[in-house]
């Protein structure tokens, strides 16, 4: 029998984008926790944020940070043997942490240095916690929280679409990476891709016969999709799946958000691949 460990983006994926509600994924959660199945949460979202859903799903696994800039790994879950066989880590609360992403002050630095070529870019970083509230729809705890980043940076631009294009380049030509979904990130040369491939090789040194799952919405998730045996894609808040991913193999889910993310791991669970 193989032994499965699922991946997941949170926003428009296990949660719903509207009011950040899980509620419709609850059955599949529940299956999974009865079973034991690995589920990692592989989000654009801070560590805060991340622990905080954490604690709301009742799960104790490993989680990816800010779109793979950072893995954190309960202390006691993997041997430091088998760690060290893989990646270096660090100490940090109650976790061993793999820091792929760039350090925020560094971020933070780019987009000014961007605004003063002339582009009319805010981050996070601008914004006091009720502008990013207000921003969001995220409450005032949740949205102290996300400004809490360490290794990416969410902004939002405005002008058209050439000034767009010429602002993407100059991340580029700076060093840095950017992605695009409800908003763009600006990061170091980490993404979800690659922190999901450091896990997997921890998993697979523990587990025999793996098999690796990821579901996401947008396109800051292709990078996982490509590093998984069964990428999952659920809809978007208009009941469509973004043209932007072309992924081979690429399972379609049968709802929006929560409620097909729920439905695929059904599906999964009942009829293994």
């Amino acid at each position: 029998m193989k032994n499965m460990v699922i991946f997941t983006d949170l926003d428009g994926t296990l949660i719903d984008y509207s009011d950040y509600s899980f509620q419709k994924a609850i059955p599949a959660l529940e299956v999974l926790r009865k079973n034991a199945i690995p589920l990692v949460l592989c989000s654009s979202k801070t560590r805060k944020e991340i622990e905080y859903y954490q604690k709301k799903i009742d799960n104790k696994q490993p989680f990816i940070s800010e779109n793979g800039g950072g893995i954190f790994i309960p202390k006691g879950y993997f041997a430091i043997s088998v760690m060290n066989q893989v990646i270096e880590v660090s100490e940090i609360d109650d976790y061993y942490m793999v820091t792929l992403g760039a350090p925020y002050s560094d971020l933070r630095n780019v987009i000014q240095s961007l605004r003063e070529k002339g582009f009319h870019i805010i981050g996070f970083g601008d914004m006091t916690v009720r502008e990013v509230s207000e921003q969001t729809g995220l409450s005032m705890h949740e949205a102290e929280m996300a400004k809490e980043r360490e290794f990416d940076e969410v902004f939002l631009h405005v002008g058209d679409e050439k000034e767009r294009l010429a602002l993407l380049y100059s991340i580029e030509a700076a060093g840095y990476c950017h992605t695009s979904g409800r908003y763009f990130h600006i990061m170091g040369k980490s993404d979800k891709g690659k922190a999901v491939a450091i896990l997997t090789e921890l998993y697979g040194k523990v587990y025999d016969n793996l098999f690796t799952v990821a579901i996401g919405d947008n396109p800051n998730d292709v990078p996982m999709f490509e590093q998984v045996d069964y990428p999952i894609i659920v809809q978007n808040k208009n009941g469509l799946y973004d043209e932007r991913i072309n992924t081979s193999r690429l399972i379609k889910a049968d709802g929006i958000g929560p409620e097909g993310w729920n439905k695929a791991i059904m599906n999964l669970l009942s009829s293994p691949p």
